[in-house]
């Protein structure tokens, strides 16, 4: 059943359920604070949705722009049912933020696409660092529902 007001499955459909899923996160450190609220509550809804903790591989990057490359190593593995990029860029005074958000987007896109491997990206691109704090928690709950939505998706068709 899909809820109206947030276009989401029930957690009872079947492709909520990730008791044979495997799932691979790449967590970027910079903002750190951030991506470990991030990566705790992708962690904690990806086991409410039967993902066994065992079947769960973190690894930490530096930062947002090295997140793809480290998608890119996992999904050549083989191993994986989907994947989540946890990163956070809250914009500066310069263009480095626009470049960062970008490609480090740019990058996720193309590892899905490249490997025919969904790939959840909860990458925050926020203006400040309260707007960050204000989605860590459910942007991680999401990324982790959409990683398990798209694997059982994809096995289906």
């Amino acid at each position: 059943m899909i809820h109206s007001d947030q276009g989401e499955l029930d957690a009872s459909s079947p492709r909520m359920n990730g008791k044979k899923l495997t799932i691979g996160i790449v967590q970027a450190r910079f903002n750190q604070p951030i991506t470990n609220a991030l990566a705790a509550a992708c962690k904690a809804e990806l086991m409410a949705l039967g993902v066994s903790e065992k079947h769960i591989d973190l690894v930490q990057v530096p930062g947002a722009l090295e997140v793809p490359v480290a998608l890119l190593a996992m999904a050549e593995k083989m191993k994986y049912d989907a994947l989540v990029a946890i990163g956070c860029v809250i914009r500066g005074e310069t263009y480095h933020f626009e470049l960062v958000a970008n490609e480090s987007s740019a990058g996720v896109s193309r590892v899905a696409l490249d490997y025919q491997l969904p790939v959840a990206n909860a990458i925050l691109t926020t203006e400040n660092l309260a707007q960050a704090v204000a989605r860590q928690t459910d942007k991680g709950r999401d990324s982790a529902r959409a990683a398990v939505e798209m694997a059982n998706l994809l096995e289906e068709i």
